[in-house]
C-alpha cells in the first residue's frame, strides 16, 4: 500500500511523495508555503490520480520519458521521475493510479 511522505524543504516548503508499498518515489509534489496547502495538494493527487486523462505524458530534453499529474483546473499537482522507456513510464502512470487514492499519510514535519 502506497502512502504520502509530507517533507520540509530546505527553504521551509512543505512537500509530498507519493511512495509505492516498495518504498519507492512515484510521485513529488511542488514546494507549498503552507502544510494546510500541501495536504489540499495529497487531497487532488487522490481526486485526479483514477482519471487517466489528468496524466500529462511528457519527453525530457534528454528523450527521457516522465508524466505530471494535473488537477482538473489544469494546474500541474505532481511530477514522476524520468524513465528509461515508455512502457515504464505507463508503469508509473499505473502505480499512482492504484496506490494514491487510499494512501495513507506520513507527516515527518511535526
Amino acid at each position: 500500500m502506497g502512502k504520502f511522505v509530507i517533507t520540509t524543504r530546505a527553504n521551509g516548503e512543505f512537500q509530498f511523495n507519493l511512495k509505492a508499498g516498495n518504498g519507492q518515489t512515484i510521485l513529488t509534489s511542488e514546494g507549498y508555503s503552507t502544510k494546510a496547502a500541501c495536504n489540499n495538494g495529497i487531497e487532488s493527487v487522490k481526486n485526479n490520480a483514477a482519471d487517466d486523462n489528468r496524466y500529462d505524458r511528457k519527453e525530457s530534453s534528454s528523450g527521457k520519458p516522465y508524466f505530471n499529474l494535473k488537477a482538473g483546473n489544469g494546474q500541474i499537482i505532481g511530477a514522476s521521475e524520468m524513465y528509461e522507456s515508455v512502457a515504464a513510464r505507463e508503469n508509473g502512470i499505473d502505480s499512482v493510479k492504484k496506490n494514491a487514492p487510499d494512501a495513507a499519510i506520513d507527516d515527518q514535519t511535526a
